[in-house]
């Protein structure tokens, strides 16, 4: 039994299909099947449950696969250590963010990165807070800048930068002519929110019941953008983080609170296991150095 029976045994349990696994593992069913028999006869147990339909796993083959899957892990992590501790500023970076951040972040991240640390491949992903808290968990990404704070145990974060909210109205609001604005003044205001699973969106209901604002009824929108266009359209009012506003805008006003105005502390977070800490404190670095977030 070898490391490549253990990925065969792995990815037969992933798929439930043996033509699938053997497709994933490059080598033909056969063979897959094969070498699976063998690592069966050689434990005196049946992993796998076939018939014409479907593959199962069978009690003790969980608990088989659960092992390999944990033996597979810690060879990628060792091959990871003896890597990170040759040249801990190279290889690839897997690195996420959420969609109301993303897209503003992620351009001044990949300047900043490609001039101080040119043998990092990087490799952005734009997903929702609780999806990069998975792919953390699993190990599928190496950092997310998130909202903080995290209470994940097995995570660790280091704070970046504050970002707070505007108000942003239409340029004919009532309101537009306001240079400030308290959070109390817009006590039973309707707000536009973001649709359910945004951090962004959570952040606006807790102002909401904070300041006894409301959200508007019937009309979410999938992202910053959208909200930026329904304002713009006169369909309601929204808060608008600083690091979304762009100088220059047609057709909208942002309102800046006064000192007592909802922000988010925007934060790196990484596993606390992991073997790249030496970079993620350079890439702390790189954002108080270079201001990737670009808020003035």
């Amino acid at each position: 039994m070898n490391l490549r029976d253990l990925n065969y045994i792995v990815a037969v349990a992933k798929h439930r299909s043996f033509v699938q696994a053997s497709e994933k593992c490059f080598v033909s069913q056969p063979t897959l099947s094969t070498q699976i028999k063998k690592v069966e006869k050689f434990l005196g147990i049946q992993i796998f449950e076939r018939n014409n339909k479907k593959v199962l796993l069978t009690e003790v083959g969980e608990d088989i696969v659960a092992i390999a899957q944990q033996i597979l892990e810690g060879v990628v992590q060792m091959k990871e250590i003896a890597a990170n501790a040759q040249e801990p500023f190279a290889g690839n970076l897997r690195i996420g963010a959420f969609p109301s951040l993303a897209s503003y972040l992620f351009p001044g991240l990949v300047l900043a990165i490609k001039s101080e640390l040119p043998k990092i491949k990087l490799i952005l992903i734009e997903e929702k807070t609780n999806i990069l808290i998975g792919q953390l968990e699993c190990g599928e990404i190496d950092a997310a800048v998130l909202s903080l704070p995290v209470k994940e145990d097995f995570l660790v974060s280091q704070s970046l930068f504050e970002d707070p909210f505007e108000l942003a109205v239409a340029q004919d609001h009532p309101l537009s002519v306001r240079a400030t604005i308290s959070p109390l003044e817009l006590h039973n205001q309707q707000l536009l929110l973001l649709d359910e699973g945004h951090c962004m969106r959570d952040q606006a209901l807790q102002f909401c019941q904070w300041t006894g604002a409301h959200e508007q009824l019937g009309v979410r929108a999938a992202s910053l953008e959208t909200l930026r266009q329904m304002v713009i359209a006169s369909t309601g009012v929204t808060l608008m983080p600083k690091i979304a506003i762009r100088p220059g805008e047609i057709g909208i006003k942002y309102i800046a609170f006064d000192k007592s105005g909802p922000k988010r502390t925007i934060g790196l977070v990484w596993r606390k296991s992991s073997v790249r800490k030496k970079l993620m404190k350079r890439l702390v670095e790189l954002f108080e150095k270079r201001k990737v977030n670009s808020i003035s």
